[in-house]
């Protein structure tokens, strides 16, 4: 199976308000104790150790300079073997990227973008804390091209209270005319410890479940008719431009993570980094008894809209998932929220909007 390697880059010029990832102002001491720590990192990554993935994630890996930016390639290629590397992921705030950047990017080995949109009206950019306008991703996407980025990703943001269902739509229709590979559409949520949360918790910001399902319904609807695979319960993708990183989360695939607050998976353990700066240490190292890995397995891969395959989960996790869950299986299938074939399973239609609560009886 294949693997995977993630760094988290911990800047942003500035956090938005409903953001709960760890980032900093990229500070240049700060810079330089990251780059420490990820160097050291890398060169602990073990013997036999060849990625088929690459993915920088963030915070926003485009906040550091070109000259940071050539640095933190340089040394990935120095510390990895990418004999096997089959993509290479970048994310990108189109704030904050250049045409200097992008052939930075393009140079050093990266071979996929993954554009943080969220909108095009310039109003909701405004209420998300976004640092960008929209005909800044527009031009972004113009760069990318001109750069030779041949496999761009577009995130978009639905659900946001007090935007219209059409601001949405407008909103997907734009990305459209971009013509990118892939497509994401993340549902708002409200995360502790956010702005947003504040906000929320005051009264004065308030989630229409109704309405961010109805906006869900539609995206879903529009990108299939438009060519897109509705491959993930986010994400869609044009034939054959599905993110291979995050195919390796949702299959139990294995990947090591560097940075402060990011994970890994690796030789039937898992690990995660405390979120910190300048230093960072490992928050937690756990190995998982062999029946709690494969219920973790099963919901992880029931995002995909393919589901489980019965053999493939076999091969797998060594369990059959009848054997393992097949009580809330069939209850799940009877209130329609599971579709269940004799040889695989899947989320229903109308789970996909509400799969937290099907997963929460599977794991």
């Amino acid at each position: 199976m294949d693997t995977g390697l993630y760094v988290h880059v911990p800047f942003c010029v500035r956090k938005c308000g409903y953001c709960a990832f760890f980032s900093r102002p990229a500070q240049p001491d700060l810079v330089a104790a990251w780059f420490a720590g990820i160097e050291r990192e890398l060169a602990a990554l073990p013997a036999g150790f060849v990625p088929a993935s690459v993915f920088f994630g963030g915070g926003t890996p485009t906040a550091l300079d070109e000259r940071d930016l050539a640095r933190l390639l340089d040394l990935v290629r120095a510390r990895v073997d990418l004999k096997n590397l089959a993509e290479w992921t970048c994310e990108a705030n189109p704030g904050t990227l250049t045409p200097a950047k992008l052939a930075c990017l393009r140079g050093g080995g990266v071979d996929r973008l993954s554009l943080g949109a969220q909108s095009f009206a310039n109003e909701t950019l405004k209420r998300l804390g976004r640092i960008h306008a929209a005909d800044e991703t527009r031009a972004a996407m113009a760069q990318a091209r001109a750069a030779g980025f041949a496999n761009v990703g577009l995130d978009l943001i639905y659900g946001v209270p007090g935007v219209a269902r059409e601001s949405f739509q407008a909103d997907v229709e734009a990305a459209l005319a971009l013509a990118p590979e892939h497509l994401s559409c993340y549902c708002l949520e409200i995360e502790d410890g956010t702005p947003f949360a504040r906000a929320a918790a005051a009264g004065e910001l308030a989630v229409a479940e109704d309405e961010q399902r109805a906006q869900f319904d539609w995206a879903r609807g529009r990108l299939v008719a438009a060519g897109f695979e509705h491959y993930e319960i986010s994400n869609f993708a044009r034939p054959g431009r599905a993110c291979r990183q995050n195919g390796l989360y949702w299959s139990g695939g294995e990947y090591f993570g560097v940075g402060p607050a990011a994970h890994s998976h690796w030789a039937g353990a898992r690990w995660g980094n405390v979120p910190e700066l300048p230093g960072w240490k490992r928050a937690f190292e756990e190995k998982l008894e062999p029946a709690a890995k494969a219920r973790e397995t099963l919901v992880m891969g029931l995002r995909r809209l393919a589901g489980w395959d019965r053999a493939d989960f076999r091969a797998a996790t060594g369990f059959d998932y009848d054997a393992l869950r097949g009580p809330e299986i069939a209850r799940l299938a009877a209130q329609g929220l599971l579709t269940v074939d004799p040889d695989r399973i899947r989320l229903a239609e109308d789970a996909l909007f509400v799969s937290d609560a099907v997963f929460a009886e599977l794991v």
